[in-house]
């Protein structure tokens, strides 16, 4: 995706607003509709099964590109116009995003957390092998990415875009093959009640109960027993915050437990977590504005810059090799020195929490913008002195440097987040939240664009707006960079109070709550032992259960 943006106006001739427009509303749907992905691999199917169904989905998005791509006919003209694509031209090329928006996004909201699902997160060093899960799978995705901005890009751009596009299919169905073939090896969540089911009933309950009073005591609210609950499911304890939600969990006089009419204090909890997640998920949108600056301006810079490398022309959308080899280095580096370092201070799992990298990732990426702004003052300042000796394309690397770092931390963080936060029917789902910040970063940046152009075009000389048409030097794209540095810093104070805010869910609450029990129990009483070693066989059996469930 990275190289679609000369795609867009090298061969389906948008401008230059048109261009990072097109590609940015598509990566924001590509990011929201990991929310679909989620949901129905919480609800309907398991992860497994929804990652192969939207895997296909998005293959058949790659073959129509392709096809596209290869055949002149179903290519527009140039008409001078911000879209050249009409009639049965713009049905293929819309068609061919749509498919490869809903199945890219399906993907991402359900492979990660069936990664994910493989550790067990109550055994202490599984708990420490998730928190390296979620550092390995970013890694994994960025090698695959390194081959895209490099080989993929070389291709397209080098032979014909419809090649890099078949090389793109290919690899995409053997990844997916790959996939199928590992079934037999992986732990497969079963599905349950739908979130947003689950969520509906606790609101509308609560709603309905408004007028009565709640209970001092959280123990006279209403929760199943352990021999009632099913399988798997996971308790969490009461919490005082939102104590206007509790009133789902009260039980009135002569009513009988029933769905829609009394909800658990574990089914209260969940829509408190998810609560609670909004204002870091709100806090996190404005840092994605930055990303979709280097996979549109930032190639447009590149595009109208020395691309040699001694003897040989690099390509524009390959300088986004520079943040993935960064990331490529410091994922592994941070995991295998800095986490362990970090771990013997804190004695927390992630060696710092994942608000604490998000914040980091956050800084860096303010940062980056900063320097982008800078870095085009300097190249469109050369441009205009001598345009046949333009600055060298590394002279992005700075920005694109500074940008991977805080990818590193961003993401990874918020991954992990989302995923270990969440209520355990609801992980999918939950994990699509980091996606969606994304998806809002996207399409903000898009709003953004057309805002600044509809002020500018009011206030400067030329009445063209600080971005416009397709020649680069002829526009303010530092200005817009600097904005958005200026808008990042601003939302970074409304972050820290929202991290600050936010309380963490327990490691394992089940565990704490059956180690207090313990503690309380008479050292010398006879039937603390029995009931201990009932409970060991309880536990035996179960995990037999479980491994034949497997």
């Amino acid at each position: 995706m990275v190289s679609l943006v000369l795609y867009f106006i090298q061969v389906m001739h948008f401008d230059l607003p048109g261009s990072a427009n097109t590609l940015t509303n598509l990566m924001g749907s590509t990011f929201m509709l990991s929310i679909v992905g989620g949901f129905i691999s919480d609800t309907y199917l398991s992860r497994f099964h929804t990652t192969l169904l939207f895997g296909s989905i998005e293959i058949m998005g790659l073959v129509l590109l392709t096809i596209q791509a290869y055949a002149k006919n179903l290519q527009p003209s140039v008409c001078g116009k911000s879209s050249c694509v009409e009639g049965g031209i713009a049905l293929i090329f819309y068609t061919s995003l749509s498919l490869l928006a809903l199945g890219s996004g399906g993907v991402r909201g359900s492979l990660t957390p069936l990664g994910a699902d493989q550790f067990n997160q109550k055994d202490a060093k599984e708990a420490k092998a998730l928190a390296s899960y979620f550092n390995y799978s970013l890694l994994s995705i960025t090698l695959g990415a390194i081959i895209g901005v490099t080989v993929i890009v070389y291709v397209s751009t080098a032979m014909a875009w419809y090649w890099g596009f078949f090389i793109s299919t290919v690899s995409a169905l053997i990844g997916y093959v790959v996939l199928a073939i590992g079934k037999p090896f992986y732990r497969i969540q079963p599905v349950s009640q739908s979130p947003l089911t689950r969520i509906a009933q606790v609101i509308v309950v609560a709603f309905k109960n408004r007028k009565i009073s709640v209970p001092e005591n959280p123990d006279e609210l209403y929760e199943i027993n352990e021999k009632d609950r099913v399988s798997g499911e996971e308790r969490i304890s009461h919490t005082n915050q939102f104590r206007w939600l509790d009133r789902a969990a009260i039980v009135s006089k002569d009513t009988e437990p029933e769905n829609w009419k009394v909800c658990t204090v574990t089914q209260v909890e969940e829509v408190k977590i998810l609560v609670r997640m909004l204002p870091i998920l709100g806090s996190t949108v404005i840092m994605d504005t930055c990303s979709p600056q280097l996979q549109t301006f930032s190639v447009q810079q590149g595009n109208a810059m020395d691309p040699k490398l001694g003897s040989f022309k690099v390509p524009a959308p390959s300088i986004q090799l520079i943040p993935l080899f960064f990331m490529a280095v410091i994922l592994p580096l941070y995991d295998m020195i800095f986490v362990p370092l970090a771990r013997k201070i804190t004695k927390h799992p992630s060696g710092i929490t994942q608000l604490q990298r998000v914040g980091v990732g956050l800084v860096l990426s303010t940062t980056s913008m900063v320097v982008a702004g800078i870095i085009e003052v300097k190249r469109r300042d050369q441009s205009n002195k001598n345009i046949l000796k333009p600055i060298s394309l590394f002279w992005l690397s700075f920005q694109y440097g500074i940008y991977g770092i805080s990818s590193t931390f961003s993401l990874v963080g918020l991954l992990e987040f989302f995923y270990k936060e969440a209520p355990s029917g609801m992980r999918s789902l939950s994990t699509s939240f980091t996606w969606l910040s994304t998806s809002f970063g996207y399409f903000l940046s898009t709003a953004f664009v057309s805002i600044i152009n509809s002020v500018t075009k009011r206030v400067t000389p030329s009445k063209q707006g600080w971005i416009h048409g397709q020649d680069i030097n002829k526009n303010n794209v530092n200005l817009f960079y600097w904005f958005l540095a200026i808008i990042n810093s601003l939302n970074f104070f409304c972050y820290l109070y929202s991290a600050n805010w936010y309380k963490y869910k327990p490691e394992n609450p089940d565990d704490a709550a059956a180690s207090k029990s313990s503690q309380q129990q008479p050292k010398s009483a006879s039937s603390s032992s029995v009931i201990l070693e009932s409970k060991e066989d309880e536990v035996q059996e179960s995990t037999t259960e479980d491994q034949k469930t497997n």
